[in-house]
């Protein structure tokens, strides 16, 4: 048997519907799983979905075009067209009608249309009253003009619907289903049974790190399995290898640190993420969500990510360059010495490069001066603290203990990989640890990771607490402000005369 073949160690089967019978030649299964991280960092991709946005605009701009040509004429057509048609797509894209739920409907998006409608011919009426009174529109034509435009546009739309329904049906996207049990027998068997939501489970993601992977089997469904998916390894490459396009969580994820984490895991690969209401009890996960709809009678809503304040993330950017550049035109001279003293110290290779988890989970080489060489790879990523190491030659002590081994971090501000301020980034094989012993560990990388961050200027460095850094690491994320990151990279820079290295 190859590798590529091979089952994937220490994960459950999980049996699907009968009725997926048909599909067992086409199911996906993830490689088996290796140490570390996947072998190509995740890529940032947009969610499948979107692509339906086009022809949704087109359809809407044909059916206003339409409308305002048979009510008003050719000639007049031209000159309402123009302020029009970009009002009638912002207030849409603002209603959230180019992103459609599971099996959109035009008749339920037909009230906000006539909403969006009139809200467009009366601005546009009002312009065009003002700069060309004698184009005024009447009040018959205005109506006559919401009404015919709402119809047609509720046409277009049910047109787009069907196609994308259509193509879901003969192209379903690779989905995993995040939650075991009845609730992702059930879900399973939905997508199995209904081809028209356009997902094809590969997949079960068991979110609790004291679930056993065998507790999912699913009893007396022999014809086709799914493999349980228990590590961040696994899931990541699962969703790499096989494409994966949508998660569907079984389970509201607030109420689980390890299923939120998961929640952040597919948005940062580009995942439409869906939570589904599967007890009848309550309808709790969708009551009341504007957009909410049902897949298959089970109440489904999309889990969106937080919007980030665009302002914000192009400030933080852009102090981050600025003084990176500064500080490395300024401590050029300083980074030479550095790099002299270690190279006559220790050897050659100055500079050492080490793989750490980024924003999103995404990997990249930390630079440092060489403080100490390592016996090994294995050493390098799992030895956690060499501060008291009897191999480290004094010229390695004296720039932890002077923080100056992290100058050249200052190059991956400048590549991107980090910010000057932000969580301090961690090696995979810690991250795997900290993630399941640590509740809110992983939503550390909801920021890049930074050279200096909140925790460390209170002290929390080197041989800390794990759980007072990720709690100072979020509160810092969740109050970001430009401001803070300047005045913590004062704080900084006070420890370092100081002498507060680790």
């Amino acid at each position: 048997m190859t590798t590529e073949s091979a089952d994937v160690p220490n994960s459950g089967r999980v049996m699907a519907s009968p009725v997926a019978q048909k599909h067992a030649a086409t199911s996906v299964f993830p490689p088996p799983r290796s140490a570390g991280w996947p072998a190509t960092p995740p890529s940032r991709q947009r969610p499948y979905r979107r692509r339906t946005t086009a022809p949704l605009v087109l359809a809407d701009c044909l059916s206003a075009a339409i409308a305002v040509t048979a009510v008003s004429g050719t000639e007049q057509a031209l000159i309402v067209l123009g302020p029009g048609l970009p009002i009638v797509v912002l207030l849409n894209a603002h209603g959230g009608l180019y992103r459609p739920g599971l099996c959109g409907s035009a008749l339920d998006e037909l009230p906000t249309l006539f909403g969006r409608a009139a809200a467009t011919w009366c601005a546009t009426a009002a312009v065009l009253a003002a700069v060309r009174p004698e184009r005024a529109f009447g009040w018959a034509m205005l109506l006559s003009l919401v009404l015919v435009h709402s119809l047609l546009a509720c046409a277009g739309r049910g047109a787009v619907h069907l196609g994308r329904r259509s193509a879901d049906r003969r192209h379903p996207r690779a989905a995993l289903i995040v939650g075991v049990g009845p609730a992702g027998r059930r879900l399973t068997s939905t997508l199995y049974e209904h081809p028209e939501y356009g997902m094809r489970p590969v997949g079960l993601v068991v979110p609790g790190p004291d679930q056993e992977p065998g507790a999912a089997n699913l009893p007396n469904l022999p014809d086709l399995s799914l493999p349980a998916l228990t590590s961040v390894e696994d899931i990541t490459r699962a969703v790499i290898q096989n494409t994966v396009r949508d998660a569907v969580f079984s389970c509201a994820p607030e109420a689980d640190p390890q299923a939120a984490a998961l929640v952040q895991l597919f948005l940062a690969q580009g995942c439409t993420v869906w939570l589904v209401n599967c007890d009848p009890a309550t309808g709790a996960a969708t009551a009341g969500v504007p957009g909410a709809g049902h897949m298959w009678g089970f109440g489904c809503r999309r889990i969106d990510p937080a919007p980030r304040r665009r302002p914000g993330v192009l400030g933080k950017r852009t102090l981050d360059l600025t003084v990176a550049a500064l500080a490395l035109v300024a401590t050029a001279p300083l980074l030479l010495a550095c790099a002299l003293a270690v190279r006559l110290s220790d050897g050659p290779g100055v500079i050492f490069r080490q793989e750490r988890i980024g924003e999103g989970g995404r990997r990249f080489v930390l630079l440092k001066f060489r403080t100490l060489l390592p016996a090994d790879q294995h050493e390098s990523a799992t030895l956690w603290s060499v501060a008291d190491d009897h191999r480290m030659s004094p010229v390695g002590r004296l720039l932890r203990r002077t923080s100056l081994d992290e100058l050249p971090q200052l190059w991956n501000v400048l590549r991107g990989d980090m910010s000057l301020v932000g969580p301090r980034p961690e090696r995979p094989y810690f991250v795997r640890q900290f993630s399941q012993t640590y509740p809110g560990y992983a939503a550390r990388h909801r920021m890049p990771a930074g050279i200096t961050g909140l925790a460390q200027v209170h002290g929390l460095r080197g041989d800390t607490s794990i759980e007072d850094r990720a709690r100072f690491d979020n509160h810092y994320i969740e109050t970001w402000s430009l401001w803070q990151d300047v005045r913590i990279l004062l704080r900084t820079a006070a420890s370092l005369v100081r002498l507060g290295g680790s």
